[in-house]
């Protein structure tokens, strides 16, 4: 992809490429510098939609985007300097097309004229502020992102982009135990063809649903829904996993060790269920992991546990490190898991994390719970041992039996 400076002109000039949002209510709803910015272009880029939406303004050459699309936007980057037009659906810049294009072409050379979301106008229509509303696109992604936001008594909404999507996303909330959740469908909102329909997950039955739909979700729970808690420490239940999984106590004092900053990337190295890593992307949406397992099973198995937790972002990388490590993007923060021993793997970890960035290690065994202590000495940073004890049957008697001790390390580069 280019630089955007590449495209910056100097000396003042006016903006070459145009950026109008428009609504359901096509030029109905457009202002004079919206529409003027539609007659004046000598190309008009959109959707077969919003081209015809706008065909009586345009005087120029209509372009439909491309298919595939191109990401790059080489179309539109090679008449710089013409009069270029590109419409879009609302706010180009709420989950829009103004967000792609910023990669490319440098906003000092853009005019951007926003229209009403489809979020502003389905509020409008609920009598729902906004600030209290959790808000994702469904577009071409998938619906188990939905999961982190199900929290009884708020509200979500979502865009969509099929006509099925709202009944996909019933049957996965029903699954789920959210089947007394309300949701509104609303359709070709701002249009003639508007229509806002409320049914509960349970009694969903609606048909022939227009393409152009937002959801708006009024989230209810059974007693057994696994609601995901705001914290670190997800039940082991929870995950799929063959044993190999940092228990629920020492995942959650691992979490706090790891110290999650928005936008950060963990390497979580020898990830077993990926649970680590999971819990990482929940604490923030702008959170990234790397998942490194070189068991093939357990690989897959951390990708499933990733989608159903609503993190299907989660880059599953199946190798054994060090040697998988090699062409990865750079972490700010490593987790190795407690079987790792190899001084090449800490030493590994350790060259790749830059200045500042942290890591923390969990030793089960003799071997890495020496090593540890070794880099201790050397290196510095935080030797702590967490045991725990959970309460047994014995006989006819309870009493507590201890879990594994755990030795972890947790380290910050000079």
């Amino acid at each position: 992809m280019s630089d955007p400076k590449e495209y910056k002109q100097g000396g003042g000039t006016a903006p070459w490429l145009s950026i109008v949002g428009i609504g359901e209510d096509g030029l109905a709803g457009l202002g004079e510098a919206s529409r003027a910015a539609i007659a004046n272009a000598d190309h008009v880029f959109g959707g077969k939609r919003h081209l015809h939406l706008a065909k009586d303004r345009i005087k120029g050459e209509a372009l439909s985007w491309p298919s595939p699309f191109d990401p790059d936007f080489s179309a539109i980057v090679k008449l710089r300097g013409a009069r270029v037009c590109v419409l879009a659906s609302g706010e180009p810049f709420f989950f829009g097309v103004g967000a792609s294009l910023v990669r490319v072409i440098d906003p000092t050379q853009m005019l951007v004229l926003p229209a009403p979301s489809s979020f502003s106008l389905a509020a409008a229509k609920l009598g729902w502020p906004l600030q209290e509303v959790e808000l994702l696109s469904l577009h071409a992604r998938p619906i188990e992102l939905l999961r982190p936001l199900l929290q009884p008594g708020r509200r979500i909404m979502a865009l969509t982009s099929k006509a099925s999507s709202p009944a996909q996303i019933c049957t996965y909330l029903h699954d789920l135990g959210f089947a007394a959740s309300r949701i509104t469908v609303l359709e070709a909102l701002g249009g003639p063809d508007e229509k806002i329909s409320t049914r509960t997950v349970a009694g969903f039955d609606l048909l022939n649903i227009n393409a152009l739909n937002i959801i708006a979700l009024e989230v209810a729970a059974s007693d057994e829904a696994p609601v995901i808690p705001c914290t670190s420490g997800l039940p082991d239940g929870w995950f799929e996993h063959d044993g190999q999984i940092s228990k629920r106590e020492i995942r959650a004092l691992t979490l706090s060790a790891l110290q999650p900053r928005a936008g950060q990337l963990l390497w979580d190295i020898g990830s077993g269920s990926g649970s680590v890593a999971i819990e990482w992307m929940l604490a923030h949406p702008s959170l990234r992991a790397i998942a490194i397992e070189r068991d093939p099973a357990r690989a897959k198995r951390i990708a499933r546990n990733a989608g159903s937790f609503g993190v299907p972002s989660l880059q599953v990388v199946q190798g054994a490190a060090p040697r998988a490590l090699k062409g990865l993007p750079p972490p700010d923060v490593i987790f190795v898991g407690g079987g790792g021993s190899s001084a090449n793997l800490m030493e590994a970890a350790m060259e790749a994390l830059p200045s500042g960035g942290r890591l923390v290690a969990n030793g089960v065994t003799i071997e890495m719970e020496t090593a540890l202590a070794v880099l201790a000495e050397k290196q510095g940073g935080a030797l702590t041992r967490i045991a725990l004890s959970r309460r047994s049957g014995l006989g006819s008697l309870q009493t507590f039996r201890p879990a594994l001790p755990i030795t972890q390390w947790a380290w910050r580069k000079p």
